[in-house]
């Protein structure tokens, strides 16, 4: 067998192309070249060619020296396996289908980096559907998607109203829905952390931002925060409590809270706000209205996003490790095509306090009441 292999192989070497390749003194095989002949001349069986260039489950078992082999001769021959024939011979597409609000904003952009990871690493592509959070769109894409052979779902941050046929794996869906897998913060535990670290420095009038109602992340958030302040002793002043209701993901969400809270003429000393582009939006009207963070006013966020660590102040915030919940995601859900793994309602991630410039004991001076 490999006497003929190794003849084969000669013959491939030496066959020229019709272009005019063997007046260089190049020799090449004829193209298209075919599995069982790059097979053939590598002395491979054209199995583990294909578990190579489709970087299958089982390729970690095949010597690194054989899979380099292996890709400089698909390279040198400009082989490319046909993704639909294998599709075809699998009944798989390859691919999935992941909804999110809006591709630019800080929270998305760091999920959709961890999901990418993965979904790259296990050969799968990805399509995007941005909705905008509106209600006909949510209910529109996964039917456009499926029209496309995607074998599940990843739902971040996306009010899902009902079940689908596939797989789905949400990050931050909160609503318990048949074949729906929620990766979810413990908010309560983000709660006795942001409201303890603020007690612990002496805060007693705090501000808060309520998350806007669309998002899949406010009632739970709130209820958590209010469940915290009760145990602390802490009075939630309702002339304290602004209600976001924009749709935006720039530091414009959090501006005009601020003069909310100054109109109200009650002090506080400190602001609890939804996420961290809010956060800095505040900040910045806390400036315009000539009052210093974190000297006069103590800001925290929540999500700590990519800017969080580079803004002046730098943001003490909530971590969620949203990179590492875009992996769990992604590995939960190709799990679950593949059936390695059973339906599970729901996983819980913990969050991290992550203290930095913008929290300090509070100013007495703003801590009397008028």
């Amino acid at each position: 067998m490999g006497g003929r292999r190794k003849a084969a192989a000669k013959k491939v070497e030496q066959a020229p192309e019709a272009s005019g390749e063997a007046a260089k003194g190049q020799f090449l095989p004829p193209r298209p070249i075919s599995l069982r002949t790059l097979g053939d001349y590598l002395d491979l069986s054209p199995a583990t060619i294909s578990l190579v260039l489709n970087n299958a489950p089982g390729v970690r078992s095949i010597p690194q020296e054989t899979r380099d082999r292996v890709i400089a001769a698909a390279k040198k021959f400009e082989y490319r396996p046909s993704f639909f024939a294998r599709s075809l011979r699998r009944r798989q597409s390859f691919s999935v289908g992941v909804l999110v609000p809006e591709l630019s904003d800080g929270y998305s952009v760091l999920v959709m980096s961890g999901i990418e990871e993965v979904l790259i690493e296990e050969g799968y592509f990805y399509l995007t559907a941005s909705h905008r959070r509106k209600a006909d769109l949510i209910e529109e894409y996964p039917g456009l998607l499926m029209d496309r052979s995607v074998e599940g779902f990843i739902a971040i941050d996306t009010a899902l109203q009902h079940s689908l046929p596939l797989p789905v794996v949400a990050v931050a869906g909160h609503k318990a829905l048949p074949g729906v897998t929620r990766i979810v913060l413990d908010h309560g535990r983000a709660a006795e952390l942001t409201l303890r670290h603020l007690y612990q420095l002496g805060h007693r009038q705090i501000a808060f931002m309520r998350g806007q109602t669309f998002s899949s992340d406010s009632d739970d958030r709130w209820k958590s925060l209010m469940a915290v302040a009760k145990d602390l002793g802490l009075e939630i002043a309702p002339e304290l409590v602004v209600q976001l209701e924009q749709n935006l993901s720039s530091p414009e969400l959090g501006y005009p809270v601020v003069p909310k809270l100054l109109a109200a003429k009650r002090p506080f000393t400190a602001l609890v706000s939804f996420n961290d582009i809010a956060a800095i939006g505040a900040i910045r009207a806390l400036r315009d209205a000539g009052l210093r963070v974190p000297e006069d006013v103590s800001v925290i966020g929540f999500d700590d996003i990519q800017g969080a660590a580079y803004h002046t102040p730098s943001l003490t915030t909530i971590r969620q490790p949203l990179n590492s919940m875009g992996n769990t995601a992604a590995k939960m859900l190709l799990q679950r095509i593949r059936g390695q793994q059973e339906h599970r309602d729901e996983v819980s991630i913990v969050p991290e306090l992550i203290i930095r410039e913008s929290t300090l004991p509070p100013n007495p001076a703003r801590m009397k009441r008028k």
